[in-house]
């Protein structure tokens, strides 16, 4: 099967970022690093705030580190932050906001920095909030899942300079970003941020014509838009009744030529197979330039004035259409259903002296070019390369302590075929079926049969009664084997 390169990498990355052996994982060593080098500071109140890259991913790490902090008995207060709701049936039959008691039971109608500023809340997770302006003193450590570039990386890891009586030593622990690349954006706003060049204005008049030159619209259109918008008593349904015949038009172009693009495809024609294709490019530039039109225009007129009510015009009819033309990202569907989790590898590599002082710091680059944009071609790979090519980004020897394919597999596997769990699973929940001696038994055994395959790891699960209670909790909450079990005797009563 072949698929697009791009869009699979980003699907399976998410799901690997997303998967809860992965989120375990860092919990665990956000809350242990936690403990040992920032709770012992200012006193004893020392904060910590984790920065992760999505609000799902805000959902999920709030509810594994509750579950973390909640098993080992320690005395840590979380809080999570972001906007809107988050609707994950995995996690909950509900949506999930910030005053979801599923996450944040304390909050109780507090706001969350002055619930944050108090002595019950040490550890405050974020998706895209708080990481620009918070202001809180006591904040020592920072834990990074998510990319940051430019000024993002320094607003966010900025958090931690706010000032306080005793405030030495704080700690950065990231797992995604490169230092020399974070070191590179600090660099570059250390001390004076310069431009490589000027931006021209005249950009906006060129990509302008380009637009108006693809005769998408006409003046006629663009008047009737503004007209509405700038009416103190215009309403939304005239709005809509004024954008609508042009987004229409456009739709209905796209929508056909993906159809003789399908058909020219059946037939073999290469020259409908490019008359199409064509089409379908320029659609999706047009859009791609009327947002590159938005961007500039709203910069440059802080700071020119165009003097042109033709140019305001076409900012606000772009800026009504844009939202209107849901083409242009289709992406090819990719099957993750059959992809399972074999190796897991995250490796302290060590701590980073990054001196701003060295070296010069790149200059901010000027506006240029804007609206010569072409539309890449699609690279398409096999998606057994590409999960091997995901495979190869967890650098190091792995070896079989390294592969959950011993759980997976191997322990799973013979416990799946145990009649007595199967029974037991069926009649009991998965909590009840959690606590059988029965299970504990089966367990060991499978253990000792996978000695000679796995000797590395059946010894430290034999020996140590703490790696079997781990390999339990990852069979039941993440290998799914109550329900693999429960999926298993039913095929048998079915034979």
């Amino acid at each position: 099967m072949q698929v697009e390169k791009t869009a699979a990498l980003k699907k399976i990355m998410g799901w690997v970022r997303l998967h809860p052996y992965n989120i375990s994982q860092k919990v665990q060593i956000v809350v242990e690093h936690f403990l040992e080098f920032i709770a012992p500071l200012l006193d004893g109140t020392a904060k910590a705030m984790v920065v992760v890259a999505s609000r799902l991913e805000a959902v999920r790490w709030q509810l594994a580190i509750e579950k973390y902090i909640k098993e080992k008995g320690y005395s840590i207060g979380t809080l999570v932050a972001f906007s809107g709701s988050v609707n994950d049936k995995e996690s909950g039959p509900d949506d999930f906001t910030e005053t979801s008691t599923a996450l944040n039971p304390g909050l109780k109608g507090r706001d969350i920095r002055e619930a944050f500023n108090t002595g019950e809340y040490q550890i405050l997770l974020v998706a895209n909030k708080f990481q620009t302006g918070f202001d809180q003193p006591l904040l020592c450590g920072m834990y990074v899942d998510r990319r940051l570039a430019g000024i993002q990386a320094v607003q966010t890891l900025s958090r931690l300079n706010r000032c306080h009586p005793g405030k030495e030593d704080t700690f950065v622990v990231d797992f995604v970003n490169e230092p020399d690349e974070i070191l590179e954006a600090f660099k570059t706003f250390y001390e004076t941020a310069e431009l490589a060049g000027t931006t021209d204005p005249n950009l906006v008049f060129d990509l302008r014509a380009k637009l108006d030159a693809g005769g998408y619209y006409d003046d006629f259109e663009v008047e009737r838009v503004v007209k509405v918008e700038l009416d103190p008593n215009g309403k939304q349904s005239e709005l809509a009744k004024a954008l609508e015949p042009v987004a229409d038009r456009l739709l209905k172009k796209f929508k056909a030529a993906q159809n003789a693009l399908s058909v020219g495809k059946e037939l073999g024609d290469a020259s409908a197979i490019k008359e199409a294709d064509d089409e379908l490019n320029a659609l999706t530039l047009f859009k791609s330039d009327m947002g590159a039109f938005l961007r500039l225009y709203t910069f440059l007129s802080q700071i020119f004035d165009y003097g042109s009510t033709a140019v305001e015009k076409r900012s606000i009819f772009y800026k009504r259409l844009l939202p209107l033309l849901e083409f242009g990202r289709e992406r090819e569907t990719v099957d993750l259903s059959k992809v399972v989790l074999t190796h897991h590898s995250l490796r302290n590599l060590g701590r980073r002296n990054l001196p701003l002082g060295e070296g010069e710091a790149e200059k901010l680059q000027p506006m240029t070019g804007a609206g010569t944009g072409q539309v890449q071609e699609k690279q398409k790979a096999l998606l057994d390369e590409i999960i091997a090519k995901v495979n190869d980004l967890f650098e190091g020897e792995l070896t079989d302590d390294d592969k959950l394919v011993y759980v997976n597999s191997v322990l799973k596997g013979k416990l799946l075929e145990s009649e007595l769990l199967q029974q037991q699973a069926v009649n009991n929940t998965k909590e009840q079926f959690g606590n059988s001696p029965d299970l504990q038994s089966e367990l060991t055994n499978a253990i000792i049969n996978a000695l000679d395959a796995h000797a590395a790891m059946s010894t430290q699960a034999l020996n140590q009664p703490a790696v079997q209670a781990g390999l339990k909790d990852i069979l039941l909450n993440y290998a799914g084997l109550w329900e693999g079990l429960r999926k298993r005797a039913s095929e048998q009563a079915d034979r």
